[in-house]
Order: C-alpha cells, then structure tokens, then sequence
C-alpha cells in the first residue's frame, strides 16, 4: 500500500517539562529534522535541540557600521566637499559636531537591519505551515506543546518515527499533510 508523502508526525503534549524531555529524548535518538511550538518561549527547548546561535546579532552590528559610515561620510561631504563653509575659523572637518547625527544613522540602520534580518532569519512573512493542517495544532497558541519531526530526518521512517514518539507519552501523535 503506497501512501501519499507527509510534512511530518506530531506530537502533542500538555506539560511544558513533558515537551523538554520529549525533545533531549528525540535529539539523543539521532533526529535532527525537529521543531516544537509552544504558547511562550522556553529557554530550554532550544538547549534541548541544540539549536545554533543565530546571526541576527552579526546583521545588526554590520549595519551599524554602515549607519555610522554613511552618517560621518554624509556630513564630511557636505561640511567639507559640497559646501564648505568657514564659520569662525573652525576646519572644515569638524567632527565633534558630526557626532549626534553619526550616532543617530548607526542607531536608525541597525533598526532597519534588525528587523529585516529577523524577519528573513524566520522565513517571515509566512501565511502557511503544514502544521497548520493538524486540527489540534489551534490549542499551541493557548496551552499545548507540540513536538514534530519533519519527513526530510534522515532517520524518518513514517511507523517507526510514529512508535518512538508514542515512547515518549504524548496526548496524542498527528500525521501532518502538506
């Protein structure tokens, strides 16, 4: 009997210690192809999964740099190349007073790289998920943790994934369609 292809399996769990064990359990079993949804963050899941640190932090320094580049450089053309204007004897390149705008650009362009680098780092905007499709995947955003272990695992197999999870006393395993 040939099925049709998957998302994945997913289990449900109403304890948030139950998902945390549910997790080191299925990452010490070899999976890696994994995800889990909770109603609030949990720090330890992502320990639990061995996540790896993101590179938002990166993105947002580069684009402080680039903000207090273009900022000083802006002000220096316009101070010392566009117009230049001597007021009271000062140089042209006065740069203690380019300092507030300078901070004020790498403030601005750090924001802007900050939110788009998360916004790209999560695949956002996202209007669909194949979990979407699991009738009791509603209660995550209330009081229900869900654990689900993709078909792309290399370990994947659709009755055994199924028998391990059931291993781990969920609420209740899903089948998630595409």
């Amino acid at each position: 009997m040939n099925r049709p292809p998957i998302y994945g399996l997913m289990a449900e769990f109403t304890e948030p210690n139950e998902l945390i064990a549910a997790a080191r359990a299925t990452r010490e079993a070899g999976y890696t192809c994994i995800d889990v949804y909770t109603p609030y963050p949990i720090e330890e899941v992502s320990e639990a999964l061995h996540l790896r640190r993101t590179r938002l932090p990166l993105l947002v320094l580069i684009g402080g740099i680039i903000g207090a580049c273009a900022g000083f450089a802006l002000q220096y053309w316009a101070a010392t190349i566009a117009y230049p204007l001597n007021i009271g004897g000062r140089p042209f390149n006065s740069w203690p007073a380019f300092i507030p705008i300078t901070f004020e650009t790498t403030v601005l362009v750090a924001a802007f790289f900050a939110v788009l680098g998360m916004l790209a780092l999560n695949g956002l905007p996202m209007p669909y998920h194949p979990v979407f499709n699991v009738p009791r995947f509603a209660l995550a955003s209330r009081d229900r943790f869900f654990l689900c272990i993709e078909a792309t695992d290399p370990q994947f197999d659709r009755e055994g994934t199924r028998r391990f999870l059931e291993r781990l006393v969920p609420r209740e395993v899903s089948e998630v369609d595409h």
